[in-house]
């Protein structure tokens, strides 16, 4: 049996200055599972690792 998505309440999102649409920790508890996708407010602690810069000479 499929979950069936919830709706969204007030106070589960904000629009980043960039015109995001951007998750708060409130959307990703009621969710309940992390995505491993990075999310700014992952009550989870899961961070992306990132990549070093690679700029022109360097290798990597």
């Amino acid at each position: 049996m499929a979950l069936q998505p919830q709706p969204l309440q007030p106070g589960d999102y904000y629009l980043s200055p960039e015109g995001f649409m951007v998750f708060t920790e409130q959307y990703h508890l009621r969710r309940g599972f992390c995505c491993k996708s990075g999310c700014r407010h992952c009550p989870w602690g899961f961070a992306k690792a990132r990549k070093a810069a690679s700029g022109p000479g360097r290798r990597g």
